[in-house]
């Protein structure tokens, strides 16, 4: 960029690039103070929305907060160079743009960058609008194309509830994934929301307008899974009484999602396998094949490397259905969610419980928080389920939610508030003893009498209402 040049209002990109790119997020980077405001002036009149740091760790502490969709920096930086900041964006952001602004004296630094990804680089100096269209040219790369129907709006993701960055990157390569016809493993702990990541990409692929079918393979028993799948033919076996049509049929121009793939018994791998590669199903009792068009998506908690070691899962099936994989992160992993999806997911059953219920007591969300979640977002759904239905309150206690979650109450008391809870026990339990017999509680306590009385009244303790039915009173 020309430094004396004015600002102007930005050039449609010569590449015809980039108008749906206008308000992205840009994480600018160059330690030169004029620089960065020049190139922040010019980005946020072009339309974007502008992130400025003066150092590369500066520039990852900003990543850890939130998510841009474009990193332009310079390569001469203080510390960590604009080439390392490179190598540590791709470790955590592999699919996040990078563009590098170099001086003539870096250019085989830069060029050898670009052989390692990154998107591009520009020698200093240079044209405002080849910068803009760099820009424009690495989001739409990054960007998939709009989903036919669907706009430009977020609906294809409504379903997931997440602040998270880790979800935000996880959730931009699941959108660039659902442009193509790739497999997709998805891999993640039980309950961590595979299902609802499968349909997001579905919603934001081209087939979006056809089915989606779900089946978790290791729910079906082996002898009836074949028929599921591929379908059969009237009088195939015994209750075979008319043609079915398999879940790969029902799946025609859509998704077919196979849960829990990793529990798929072996003799079925062979077979899923021949379909994968044949595009086609036969259905069982049947001596003709049917072509099919469906795109697969497979999901498992299981670790398929060790199941294939051990002969437990096909090597040549798991390369088929592993394109590409996406990992969900367990909820414990990203606790900032937490708060996030248990007030969506009160929103909702409140109104499917008929109850007015406002929200949780900071003492409940900070106990849901700091939960260990094994269960991942599916627990805490179930946990917020029990506390609505037994909520008696407009606001979640944190009693309930130490039920649900089935960990004892602990309640901390000042030294003061323990002291005076122990010494009314005591004297209660010492009046019971000797039921109501003052000089008696008095002579046990080791304090006279007069003492006594005073610690009686302390506590608004009457030693007659001690006395069992009969008992001629005491002293």
């Amino acid at each position: 960029m020309n430094p004396s040049a004015p600002p102007s209002s930005p050039q449609p990109s010569v590449s015809g690039i980039g108008d749906g790119s206008r308000g992205a997020r840009l994480l600018v980077v160059d330690d030169d103070p004029d620089m960065l405001r020049l190139l922040s002036m010019r980005l946020t009149a072009a339309g974007y929305q502008v992130t400025a740091v003066t150092s590369a760790e500066s520039a990852l502490t900003q990543l850890e907060i939130e998510h841009p969709q474009l990193v332009l920096s310079d390569v001469r930086l203080p510390g960590r160079d604009g080439l390392a900041l490179f190598d540590e964006i791709r470790k955590r952001h592999p699919t996040l743009p990078v563009i590098l602004l170099t001086a003539h004296g870096t250019i085989p630094d830069a060029v050898e960058a670009t052989s390692r990804g990154v998107f591009s680089y520009l020698t200093k100096p240079y044209e405002g609008r080849e910068l803009l269209d760099k820009i424009s040219q690495a989001l739409a790369l990054g960007a998939p194309a709009q989903v036919p129907g669907k706009g430009g709006d977020e609906s294809w993701r409504a379903e997931i509830v997440s602040r998270s960055n880790r979800m935000a990157e996880l959730l931009a390569e699941a959108r660039m994934v659902a442009q193509s016809d790739a497999s997709v493993l998805l891999r993640g702990d039980s309950g961590a929301g595979k299902e609802l990541l499968a349909r997001a990409i579905h919603r934001a692929s081209a087939r979006a307008g056809k089915p989606f079918v779900a089946v978790n393979c290791g729910a079906i028993p082996e002898a009836l899974l074949e028929s599921e799948l591929f379908g059969h033919v009237k009088g195939a076996f015994t209750d075979a009484v008319a043609n079915h049509k398999g879940l790969f049929q029902q799946a025609d121009g859509g998704t077919l999602l196979l849960d829990e793939i990793g529990d798929m018994p072996p003799a079925l791998q062979v077979k899923l396998l021949r379909v994968l590669q044949e595009r086609a199903v036969r259905p069982v009792g049947s001596s003709q094949s049917i072509a099919v068009d469906v795109r697969i998506i497979s999901a498992t908690h299981r670790d398929l490397d060790a199941a294939m070691e051990t002969g437990q899962f096909r090597e040549d099936l798991y390369y088929r259905l592993n394109v590409v994989t996406l990992s969900l992160p367990p909820l414990s992993a990203r606790r900032e969610d937490i708060p996030l999806l248990a007030n969506h997911f009160l929103q909702r059953l409140s109104a499917k419980y008929g109850k007015r219920l406002s929200g949780f007591a900071p003492e409940a969300l900070k106990a849901l928080t700091t939960a260990s979640w094994p269960g991942n977002v599916r627990q805490l759904f179930n946990v917020v389920e029990q506390v609505c239905a037994l909520s008696s309150s407009p606001l979640i206690p944190l009693a309930l939610v130490q039920r649900a979650l089935r960990v004892p109450s602990v309640e901390v008391l000042t030294y003061a508030e323990a002291k005076q809870r122990f010494e009314r026990e005591y004297l209660v339990g010492l009046l019971k003893l000797t039921d109501g017999n003052v000089a008696d509680a008095a002579r046990l306590a080791d304090r006279n009498r007069t003492e006594f009385y005073r610690l009686l009244q302390k506590h608004e303790l009457t030693p007659g209402h001690f006395k069992a039915e009969g008992a001629s009173p005491g002293p």
